[in-house]
């Protein structure tokens, strides 16, 4: 399951994103913003991490302008990692090596062709694991000594 959510900056690009969800059959939940009149960008990524942070879904989206605030406010949950990318290569790495599991896009930044590109790409990489999996770890403890 995916879970994806925008403010009002990147409300156009999530619809689209939803039509080619919805073209392809892909189950996602939405948890806004559902207009282009201004929210606050971190309700909504507080929404979409705490879902993927409770297991309800496997990987988010987030969509703002720039990706930056959304991701930020994200990376406070545990075991979220969500990364700011803005082309395919980006995305991918984010996933091996990284194992991201919120993908953040800036809006003001990228077609809607590039963002179905980066999503579509995000979303087909696994885990490369290996030597990847020992320093994902380390995140990981890092995150359990300072978010108690």
């Amino acid at each position: 399951m995916i879970v994806i959510g925008s403010d009002h900056g990147g409300y156009k690009l999530k619809e689209e994103i939803k039509r080619y969800f919805d073209e392809k059959e892909i189950k996602y939940i939405d948890k806004g913003t559902f207009s282009e009149e201004s929210v606050d960008y971190p309700e909504i990524a507080k929404a979409v991490a705490k879902e993927v942070s409770e297991k309800r879904a496997d990987t988010g989206i987030l969509i703002c302008r720039s990706g930056i605030g959304m991701s930020i406010c994200a990376n406070k949950f545990k075991g979220v990692r969500c990364a700011p990318c803005y082309e395919e290569q980006t995305a991918k790495f984010a996933r091996m090596h990284n194992n991201v599991n919120i993908l953040a896009l800036g809006a003001d930044y990228i077609s809607t062709n590039d963002a179905i590109c980066i999503v579509r790409q995000f979303l087909a990489t696994e885990f490369e694991g290996g030597r990847h999996t020992a320093r994902v770890e380390l995140i990981n403890e890092i995150e359990r000594e300072n978010m108690k």
